[in-house]
């Protein structure tokens, strides 16, 4: 019990401590980004390793430009679209431009509907309590993101963990755990964010036919990246008409801001009126929703940037593998796991001395003992600028920092 006059947070001060031994304290650091493949900032520029603009369409003037140009031409200029939501959908905040965006996203993922949220965190944690409650179930892969785990503790349903990847281990679970009344949902990503991998989504969508399950795909990391037009891997693996609920995001591939789920129609109806995330949030700037539906129209034009990434990771993957480091995956998401977070820590730190921008990655957001960096390639990043690192993280002779006379 506090004392009178005693700081109730005191405490606060003793757990940053506790996280500086154990290497798990994290600090924000600005940086600015010139271009998609360059960050700037601690006084110094750096090779951008951490980015998720994965397409540069983030940083990426000349498409800016156009945009500008088009809104003009369609006098609608950008001041003219405002930079406030006003207030929520259900009041005044549900705008033409919102809806004519939902009917992209849906003939992009090749649903009935779809319906934007305003974060891929809001989408997955209204959603996930929208869909199941107490008395339902819900089966969920190790390695979900942090807010499909929120979701699904928010839900108040009875929430089974399978082994990642691990089809057998969620048969199982379903054979011993779907409840005989009630909900089943499954949830998983559909290209997972630390390790850069995918299940068998076929094989996953035969295996939740077959208890009666709904399934959820978050598709954050693939959308703009994979499938027909940048669609996504339940598109590209012929399984989206068998997704109840895919989730994608524009944070990423489209570089934009906010979320969006496609569905068919009356689950798009029953979350407007079910997800509290969307309920009780603002709706997205009018600027922002009119950025993103100029980005969704430009990516069946982005292929060759997809195929000059996946090339690229592809080939950074093999030199890390032929010098003995621990990787993995077959994305633009290129994993080193180290193991200890000191180690982590201080590979991180090395590459960082070297001109290179990227951080470890350490538990709670990986498991224990996998601490690793990641790197996170985007297609405005050339082999040249990569061919270094292998032979620095597997101890060879550093070179001169990059920008060092």
């Amino acid at each position: 019990m506090a004392l009178p006059g005693r700081d109730p947070l005191a405490w606060v001060g003793s757990e940053l401590d506790r996280l500086r031994r154990e290497g798990l304290h994290r600090r924000l650091v600005p940086f600015e980004r010139p271009d998609a493949g360059t960050a700037v900032g601690e006084g110094r520029r750096y090779v951008n390793l951490s980015s998720n603009d994965y397409l540069g369409v983030a940083a990426d003037g000349a498409l800016l430009e156009r945009f500008l140009e088009r809104t003009r031409a369609e006098r609608d200029p950008l001041s003219s679209l405002g930079l406030g939501g006003g207030s929520s959908r259900l009041l005044a905040g549900h705008t033409p431009a919102i809806e004519a965006l939902e009917a992209e996203l849906a003939a992009l993922a090749g649903r009935e509907a779809a319906l934007v949220f305003s974060s891929g965190y809001h989408a997955n944690a209204g959603i996930l309590p929208a869909l199941a409650g107490p008395g339902d179930a819900i089966f969920s892969d190790a390695l979900n993101h942090a807010s499909l785990v929120d979701g699904c503790r928010l839900s108040g349903a009875e929430v089974h963990v399978y082994r990642h990847l691990d089809l057998g281990h969620l048969e199982e679970l379903l054979r011993a755990r779907r409840p005989a009344s009630g909900r089943a949902l499954v949830v998983t990503e559909s290209l997972f964010s630390m390790d850069g991998d995918s299940p068998d989504l076929p094989a996953l969508a035969a295996l939740k036919e077959r208890f009666g399950a709904a399934l959820l795909v978050d598709e954050a990391h693939a959308v703009g990246l994979f499938g027909p037009g940048g669609a996504g891997l339940c598109r590209g693996t012929g399984v989206d008409g068998r997704v109840e609920v895919l989730v994608g995001t524009f944070g990423k591939a489209l570089g934009s801001a906010g979320a969006f789920a496609a569905c068919a129609s009356p689950v798009k109806e029953y979350l407007v009126n079910r997800a509290r995330t969307l309920l009780y949030t603002t709706a997205p700037p009018p600027a922002v929703v009119a950025w993103t539906r100029f980005v969704v129209g430009c990516l069946p034009a982005l292929q060759p940037r997809r195929d000059r990434l996946l090339a690229l990771a592809a080939r950074f993957r093999e030199a890390l593998a032929a010098r003995g480091l621990r990787t993995g995956g077959r994305s633009q998401i290129v994993p080193v796991v180290l193991g200890e977070n000191t180690a982590a820590v201080s590979a991180a730190e090395l590459l960082r001395g070297q001109g290179f921008l990227l951080f470890p990655i350490r538990p709670p957001t990986v498991p224990a003992g996998t601490a690793r960096l990641r790197f996170s390639l985007t297609s405005a990043l050339a082999w040249e600028e990569l061919e270094e690192i292998p032979e620095l993280l597997a101890g060879g002779k550093s070179t001169p920092p990059r920008g060092a006379s």
